[in-house]
Protein backbone atom coordinates (compact mmCIF):
# COMPACT_ATOMS: atom_id res chain seq x y z
CA UNK A 1 0.00 0.00 0.00
CA UNK A 2 1.40 3.37 -0.99
CA UNK A 3 -0.49 5.49 1.55
CA UNK A 4 1.79 6.06 4.52
CA UNK A 5 -0.22 8.62 6.51
CA UNK A 6 -3.71 10.15 6.73
CA UNK A 7 -4.31 13.17 8.97
CA UNK A 8 -7.65 14.86 9.59
CA UNK A 9 -7.66 18.28 11.25
CA UNK A 10 -11.22 19.27 12.12
CA UNK A 11 -10.03 22.69 13.34
CA UNK A 12 -8.66 23.63 9.92
CA UNK A 13 -11.32 21.58 8.04
CA UNK A 14 -8.63 19.61 6.24
CA UNK A 15 -7.51 16.09 5.45
CA UNK A 16 -3.99 15.24 4.31
CA UNK A 17 -2.97 11.99 2.65
CA UNK A 18 0.69 11.12 2.15
CA UNK A 19 1.87 8.39 -0.21
CA UNK A 20 5.33 7.30 -1.31
CA UNK A 21 6.40 5.73 -4.59
CA UNK A 22 9.68 4.24 -5.85
CA UNK A 23 9.72 6.53 -8.93
CA UNK A 24 10.78 10.06 -9.85
CA UNK A 25 8.72 13.19 -9.27
CA UNK A 26 8.21 13.48 -13.04
CA UNK A 27 6.67 9.99 -13.12
CA UNK A 28 4.31 10.80 -10.24
CA UNK A 29 3.30 14.00 -12.06
CA UNK A 30 2.38 11.87 -15.12
CA UNK A 31 -0.24 10.12 -12.96
CA UNK A 32 -2.09 13.48 -12.96
CA UNK A 33 -1.01 14.94 -16.30
CA UNK A 34 -2.04 11.99 -18.49
CA UNK A 35 -5.84 11.65 -18.33
CA UNK A 36 -5.72 7.98 -19.37
CA UNK A 37 -3.44 7.18 -16.42
CA UNK A 38 -5.53 9.35 -14.09
CA UNK A 39 -8.64 7.40 -15.11
CA UNK A 40 -6.95 4.19 -13.98
CA UNK A 41 -6.65 5.31 -10.37
CA UNK A 42 -8.77 8.40 -9.57
CA UNK A 43 -11.98 6.49 -8.89
CA UNK A 44 -12.02 3.88 -6.13
CA UNK A 45 -12.08 0.23 -7.25
CA UNK A 46 -15.41 -0.50 -8.90
CA UNK A 47 -15.99 3.20 -9.70
CA UNK A 48 -13.72 3.95 -12.67
CA UNK A 49 -13.24 7.57 -13.66
CA UNK A 50 -13.68 8.96 -17.17
CA UNK A 51 -12.20 12.39 -17.86
CA UNK A 52 -14.20 14.34 -20.45
CA UNK A 53 -12.02 17.44 -20.10
CA UNK A 54 -8.46 17.66 -18.83
CA UNK A 55 -6.54 20.97 -18.85
CA UNK A 56 -4.22 21.01 -15.85
CA UNK A 57 -2.60 24.32 -16.70
CA UNK A 58 -3.18 27.31 -14.40
CA UNK A 59 -6.70 28.57 -15.16
CA UNK A 60 -7.68 25.28 -16.81
CA UNK A 61 -10.60 22.97 -16.10
CA UNK A 62 -10.91 19.23 -15.72
CA UNK A 63 -14.22 17.38 -15.74
CA UNK A 64 -14.93 13.74 -15.05
CA UNK A 65 -17.44 11.22 -13.88
CA UNK A 66 -17.11 7.99 -11.93
CA UNK A 67 -19.33 5.07 -12.89
CA UNK A 68 -20.71 2.80 -10.18
CA UNK A 69 -21.00 -0.97 -10.65
CA UNK A 70 -24.73 -0.36 -11.25
CA UNK A 71 -23.97 2.14 -14.03
CA UNK A 72 -24.76 5.33 -12.09
CA UNK A 73 -22.52 8.30 -12.92
CA UNK A 74 -21.15 10.70 -10.32
CA UNK A 75 -19.76 13.88 -11.86
CA UNK A 76 -17.04 16.19 -10.60
CA UNK A 77 -14.63 18.84 -11.75
CA UNK A 78 -11.53 20.84 -10.96
CA UNK A 79 -10.77 24.51 -11.54
CA UNK A 80 -6.99 24.73 -11.69
CA UNK A 81 -5.73 27.56 -9.50
CA UNK A 82 -2.06 26.75 -9.93
CA UNK A 83 0.01 24.18 -11.80
CA UNK A 84 3.76 23.84 -11.41
CA UNK A 85 4.83 20.56 -13.04
CA UNK A 86 6.21 18.27 -11.70
CA UNK A 87 5.83 19.42 -8.09
CA UNK A 88 2.51 21.19 -7.41
CA UNK A 89 -1.12 21.23 -8.45
CA UNK A 90 -3.79 23.29 -6.71
CA UNK A 91 -7.45 22.98 -7.72
CA UNK A 92 -10.94 23.79 -6.59
CA UNK A 93 -12.51 20.32 -6.39
CA UNK A 94 -16.29 20.21 -6.80
CA UNK A 95 -19.25 17.93 -7.40
CA UNK A 96 -21.00 18.56 -10.72
CA UNK A 97 -24.15 17.73 -12.65
CA UNK A 98 -24.17 15.66 -15.85
CA UNK A 99 -23.33 18.79 -17.88
CA UNK A 100 -20.24 19.55 -15.79
CA UNK A 101 -21.81 22.47 -13.92
CA UNK A 102 -20.87 22.75 -10.26
CA UNK A 103 -23.46 21.35 -7.85
CA UNK A 104 -23.49 24.18 -5.30
CA UNK A 105 -25.56 22.10 -2.86
CA UNK A 106 -22.52 19.89 -2.27
CA UNK A 107 -19.29 20.92 -0.51
CA UNK A 108 -16.39 22.23 -2.58
CA UNK A 109 -12.80 21.90 -1.42
CA UNK A 110 -9.39 23.19 -2.29
CA UNK A 111 -7.09 20.29 -3.13
CA UNK A 112 -3.34 20.82 -3.12
CA UNK A 113 -1.09 18.10 -4.53
CA UNK A 114 2.58 18.45 -3.57
CA UNK A 115 5.15 16.08 -5.08
CA UNK A 116 8.58 16.00 -3.44
CA UNK A 117 11.71 13.89 -3.63
CA UNK A 118 11.85 11.19 -0.98
CA UNK A 119 15.42 10.04 -1.58
CA UNK A 120 17.15 7.73 -4.08
CA UNK A 121 14.69 7.84 -6.98
CA UNK A 122 11.62 7.86 -4.74
CA UNK A 123 8.89 10.48 -4.44
CA UNK A 124 6.30 11.55 -1.89
CA UNK A 125 2.87 12.79 -2.93
CA UNK A 126 0.94 14.80 -0.35
CA UNK A 127 -2.71 15.62 -1.10
CA UNK A 128 -4.35 18.14 1.22
CA UNK A 129 -8.06 18.89 0.86
CA UNK A 130 -9.54 21.84 2.75
CA UNK A 131 -13.23 22.68 3.09
CA UNK A 132 -14.94 25.96 4.04
CA UNK A 133 -16.39 24.54 7.25
CA UNK A 134 -16.33 21.61 9.62
CA UNK A 135 -19.84 20.70 8.43
CA UNK A 136 -18.71 20.55 4.79
CA UNK A 137 -15.77 18.35 5.74
CA UNK A 138 -17.95 16.03 7.82
CA UNK A 139 -20.44 15.67 4.96
CA UNK A 140 -17.84 14.34 2.50
CA UNK A 141 -16.21 12.17 5.16
CA UNK A 142 -19.63 10.63 5.90
CA UNK A 143 -19.96 9.95 2.15
CA UNK A 144 -16.79 7.82 2.40
CA UNK A 145 -14.20 10.19 0.96
CA UNK A 146 -11.33 8.96 3.14
CA UNK A 147 -11.93 5.31 2.31
CA UNK A 148 -12.48 6.16 -1.35
CA UNK A 149 -9.25 8.11 -1.80
CA UNK A 150 -7.25 5.49 0.11
CA UNK A 151 -8.64 2.77 -2.16
CA UNK A 152 -8.12 4.89 -5.27
CA UNK A 153 -4.50 5.63 -4.39
CA UNK A 154 -3.98 1.95 -3.66
CA UNK A 155 -4.38 1.35 -7.41
CA UNK A 156 -1.30 3.44 -8.27
CA UNK A 157 1.24 0.71 -7.44
CA UNK A 158 -0.07 -1.57 -10.20
CA UNK A 159 -0.02 1.28 -12.71
CA UNK A 160 3.56 2.17 -11.81
CA UNK A 161 4.60 -1.49 -12.07
CA UNK A 162 3.33 -1.52 -15.67
CA UNK A 163 5.08 1.74 -16.62
CA UNK A 164 7.70 2.65 -14.01
CA UNK A 165 9.20 5.60 -15.94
Amino acid sequence: MTVVDVRKDVGSHSMTIVAEYPVTMARVWQLWADPRQLERWWGPPGYPATFTGHDLSTGGLASYYMTSPEGDRYHGGWRVRRAEPPSRLEVEDYFADENGNENTEMPRSTMVVAIDEAGAGASRMTITSTWASEEAMQKVLEMGMEEGIRAAMGQIDALLAERPE
